[in-house]
C-alpha cells in the first residue's frame, strides 16, 4: 500500500496532528522544510505553504465542556433539591395543624394552630371541583411543564394595560411550590427557585398528584387548610359532595381568602363564585345553560360551637401536648388534666375577690403535681401574660418554709426554743412586722407568728447553703441569692414552683413535677436511681405538717376550714405581693395578689385577700361547710393585726346588733360590719369601697372606740384600713 505523503489529497488539518502543504504543479515534492529554517528567514512559512485552521477544533472543546460543566450543574441542583426540598415537603400543611385541649373529663377546653383535615385526591373528585380551580388558576395545567409562557404573557400584557399588577401568571405547580418550599418574599431569586421546584416537580409527579397536593394545603381563609377541611368548614359535607357553586365559591376564595371568607363576607364570596363559574364557561367546562343553573350558595347556618381559643392553662401546656402528639399531620387530641368544675371555681374566687387595679393568681394541684385549676390573672382577653407561671416575685414569708426545713434537718423541732429578739447579722437588723419580739419561744411559735428575726438567726445558723439546698430539693429552680436576706423571701419564685414545693411537703416525697398531661413524668428506673423522687423521714414530714398547721391559727388564720388545713402566708416589702399557699384534703393550691408594675399595695398582706382566696376555693372545691367555730387565737400576728383577730372572737356570735346606737353585722366566716341608722348621726365612716376589693370590714378605731352611751363628742371617724389587717387609725375633721 502506498504511503499517504505521496498521495495527492485534500490537506486535512485534522490528520493525526500532521500539517500537509500543496505544491506547484510540476514542482518536485520533498521532505517538509525545517521549522528553524523558517526562522532564519523571518518567520514567514515558505512559499507554498498554508498553516493549519485550529479554530474548529478549539471551538468543539470548548462546546463540549460547557455542556459537561452544564450536566454537573444540573445534577447538584437535583441533589440540592431532594436534600433541602423532598417531595413529601409538598405534603406538609404550612403552619402546623390543629390540636385540640381537652379537660379530664374529656370535654374540649381550647384548639391551637390551623383546622386541616386529611389530603384529597384530584383523581377521584369530581370533575366540576377540579374543572373549578383549572378554570380560574390555571386553565393550560395539563399541557404545561409547571411554567405557562402564555399565561406569564397574558398577565404581563393586563399589567402594563392597567398600570399596575392586576394578574399573576404563576401555575398551580408554581403555587404549590411556593405553598410548600419558598417564602412570601418577592425577589427575583426567589422566583427563579419557584421556576426550578416546579421543573423537578413536574419531572418527579404526576398532574393528579401535583393538583392533589396543590388542593390538600392551599388556604381558604378562617384558618382553614385543605379542600377537605374548608368544604366540612363553610358547607357540612366531604368535598366529593360538593355541587358546582360550592366548588366554584371555594376556588374563588383562593385569590383572597381572608377578605372573601363567606363567614365574614358572604356578598364578596358569592360575587367571586359568579366569576369562577364565568371562567368555567370560558374555558368549556359549562354551557351557558348549565352555568345558569347555579345558585348563590350559602355556608353552614350554625357554625360549630368555637372553643376558646386562649386560656392560660392552655397556654402553658400547649409545647408540652404538641411533644406528646408528636408529628401532627391532621387535627390531634390531647387530654389534659385539667377539672372543669375546679377551674369555674378558681375563676371565681378571683373574680369575686373584688379586686380593683391589682392582678391575682391561682394554682391548684394534687399533691402529687396534676395541676387541674389555673388563673393566671383577671382577664385573659386584656393580657395573655401568665402570672401563675411566667411572673416571678419576691414570696416573702412563704419562703420560710425552706428556713424551718433545714432547721428540721439540722436536728431541731417544733419545740426547740429559739430567741425571737432583735438581732444583727453583717450590718443588716432585721425587724418583725410589728415591732414586738417575745424573746424565748418555740420553734413552732416563731413560725406561727412569722418572725422575721427567728428567720433570720436561723438562716445563720444552719447556714445559707443549706437553706438553698431545701429549697432546691423542693423543686424551686429560680435564682436564689447566697446571703442570710433569703430567710425573709427576698430572691423571686413562681408561683406554680412554690405550690409544688409545698405540695412535696404535702406528699411527704420531692420534688413535686407540676404537669398538665396526665402519666408524663419520667417513672425510668434511671430516673429513680439518678433524679427521682426522694422521701421526706417521719419525723421532718410530721413536724412540718405540726408548722403549717400552727400557721393558719396565727397569721394564716383567714385561711381556717372546716377540715385540717395547713398553710403559710407571705408578704413582701411594702405589701407589693402577697401570697397564701397551703393544702387541705388532695388539694395544694397557691394565690398571689399584687400589681404587675411592682408597685406597693398599701396595707396588704398573705394573711388578708389571698388567705380568703384561698379559703373561698377550698370551701366550693372540697365541698365543706362553712368554719362555724373560729381557731384559738394564740397570738396578735403581725400579718392579720387587730381585726383578724377581732373576726375570731366574734365569729361564733354572728347576726346583728341594733341596740348600740349603731348596726353591727357579723357574718358567719368572722367579717364584721358596722353602719349607722338611718335616723342617727354617724358614729364611724363605713368604707364603701375596701381597698383592692377586700370583704368588708368596718371596725372604729382602736383609738376612737364607740360609746354604748351614743355618738362621741366632735366628729371623729374611726376607720381601717378596709384590706383586714386591722391597723386602725382615727381621726377629727
Amino acid at each position: 500500500m502506498a504511503d499517504r505523503r505521496n498521495d495527492d489529497m485534500r490537506p486535512d488539518p485534522f490528520d493525526g496532528g500532521r500539517i500537509r502543504y500543496n505544491h506547484s504543479p510540476g514542482e518536485p515534492r520533498g521532505p517538509m522544510p525545517d521549522f528553524d529554517a523558517w526562522q532564519e528567514e523571518g518567520g514567514a512559512p515558505p512559499p507554498g505553504l498554508a498553516p493549519a485552521r485550529r479554530l474548529p477544533r478549539i471551538s468543539m472543546r470548548w462546546i463540549m465542556r460547557g455542556l459537561g460543566a452544564i450536566l454537573i450543574l444540573l445534577v447538584l441542583l437535583i441533589a440540592w433539591l431532594a436534600i433541602t426540598a423532598p417531595l413529601s415537603q409538598s405534603l406538609k400543611p404550612p403552619t402546623p395543624p390543629s390540636i385540640t385541649l381537652t379537660a379530664a373529663d374529656g370535654t374540649p377546653i381550647a384548639r391551637r394552630g390551623a383546622i386541616i383535615a386529611e389530603p384529597v385526591d384530584a383523581a377521584t373528585l369530581p370533575p366540576h371541583v377540579r374543572e373549578a380551580f383549572l378554570a380560574i388558576e390555571d386553565r393550560r395545567f395539563y399541557s404545561h411543564w409547571g411554567i405557562d409562557p402564555r399565561g406569564i404573557a397574558r398577565a404581563a400584557w393586563a399589567n402594563v394595560g392597567s398600570g399596575g399588577v392586576r394578574q399573576g401568571g404563576s401555575t398551580i405547580t408554581q403555587q404549590l411550590a411556593k405553598n410548600a418550599f419558598l417564602d412570601s418574599d418577592r425577589t427575583a431569586a426567589r422566583k427563579i427557585r419557584e421556576v426550578f421546584i416546579s421543573f423537578w416537580l413536574e419531572a418527579w409527579l404526576s398532574k393528579d398528584e401535583i393538583l392533589s397536593r396543590y388542593l390538600s394545603n392551599v388556604y381558604f381563609g378562617d384558618n382553614v387548610y385543605g379542600l377537605r377541611a374548608a368544604s366540612k368548614h363553610y358547607f357540612g359535607r366531604a368535598p366529593e359532595k360538593m355541587n358546582i357553586g360550592q366548588a366554584a365559591m371555594l376556588a374563588g376564595l383562593v385569590k383572597a381568602p381572608s377578605r372573601l371568607a363567606p363567614t365574614s363576607n358572604l356578598k364578596g364570596a358569592r360575587e367571586r363564585q359568579a366569576v369562577v363559574v364565568g371562567a368555567m364557561v370560558d374555558a368549556g367546562f359549562l354551557t351557558k345553560r348549565e352555568a345558569d343553573d347555579v345558585q348563590p350558595q350559602r355556608v353552614l347556618a350554625s357554625r360549630p360551637q368555637q372553643l376558646p381559643s386562649g386560656t392560660y392553662f392552655a397556654d402553658w401546656i400547649l409545647p408540652e401536648a404538641r411533644d406528646q402528639a408528636g408529628e401532627i399531620k391532621t387535627e390531634a387530641t390531647v387530654r389534659t388534666t385539667l377539672d372543669r368544675g375546679l377551674q369555674r371555681t378558681a375563676e371565681r374566687a378571683i373574680k369575686q375577690a373584688g379586686l380593683r387595679q391589682a392582678q391575682a393568681a391561682l394554682v391548684a394541684m394534687t399533691r402529687d403535681g396534676k395541676v387541674v385549676a389555673m388563673v393566671g390573672g383577671r382577664d385573659y382577653k386584656k393580657s395573655a401574660f401568665n402570672r401563675a407561671t411566667q411572673a416571678r416575685r419576691q414570696p416573702g414569708s412563704t419562703f420560710k418554709l425552706f428556713v424551718y426545713l433545714a432547721a428540721l434537718r439540722a436536728g431541731m423541732s417544733p419545740d426547740t426554743i429559739v430567741d425571737d429578739s432583735p438581732v444583727e447579722i453583717a450590718g443588716w437588723k432585721p425587724k418583725n412586722d410589728d415591732n414586738r419580739y417575745l424573746g424565748e419561744i418555740t420553734l413552732q411559735r416563731a413560725f406561727q407568728r412569722s418572725s422575721n428575726v427567728v428567720a433570720a438567726r436561723l438562716t445563720q445558723e444552719v447556714g445559707v447553703r443549706n437553706v438553698i439546698r431545701a429549697a432546691r430539693d423542693l423543686g424551686i429552680s429560680t435564682p436564689i441569692a447566697n446571703e442570710a436576706t433569703i430567710g425573709l423571701g427576698t430572691s423571686e419564685v413562681s408561683l406554680i414552683e412554690l405550690t409544688a414545693a409545698f405540695a412535696g411537703v404535702a406528699e411527704g416525697r420531692y420534688p413535686v413535677q407540676p404537669h398538665g398531661l396526665p402519666d408524663t413524668r419520667d417513672k425510668s428506673w434511671y430516673s429513680a436511681l439518678t433524679g427521682g423522687q426522694k422521701t421526706l423521714p417521719n419525723r421532718i414530714h410530721d413536724d412540718m405538717l405540726t408548722l403549717l398547721a400552727a400557721s393558719v391559727r396565727g397569721t394564716g388564720r383567714a385561711a381556717a376550714l372546716s377540715v385540717d388545713a395547713y398553710g403559710k402566708t407571705g408578704t413582701s416589702q411594702s405589701g407589693r405581693d402577697a401570697w397564701f399557699v397551703g393544702f387541705a384534703g388532695d388539694l395544694v393550691v397557691g394565690v398571689w395578689v399584687g400589681n404587675d408594675d411592682n408597685t406597693p399595695n398599701p396595707g396588704l398582706h398573705g394573711g388578708g385577700i389571698p388567705a380568703r382566696i384561698w379559703r373561698n376555693f377550698m370551701v366550693s372545691a372540697l365541698d365543706l361547710q362553712p368554719v362555724t367555730k373560729a381557731p384559738v387565737v394564740e397570738d396578735v400576728d403581725p400579718e392579720a393585726g387587730l381585726v383578724g383577730v377581732l373576726q375570731d372572737q366574734v365569729a361564733p356570735i354572728a347576726g346583728e346588733l341594733n341596740d348600740l346606737g349603731m348596726d353591727l353585722q357579723i357574718g358567719p366566716d368572722g367579717s364584721v360590719s358596722i353602719s349607722r341608722p338611718r335616723d342617727e348621726e354617724p358614729l364611724g365612716r363605713r368604707e364603701e369601697e375596701p381597698v383592692l376589693g377586700a370583704e368588708p370590714q368596718y371596725l372604729p378605731s382602736a383609738a376612737n372606740p364607740p360609746d354604748r352611751r351614743g355618738p362621741p363628742p366632735g366628729r371623729g371617724r374611726g376607720r381601717g384600713n378596709g384590706n383586714g389587717n386591722g391597723n386602725g387609725r382615727g381621726r377629727n375633721d
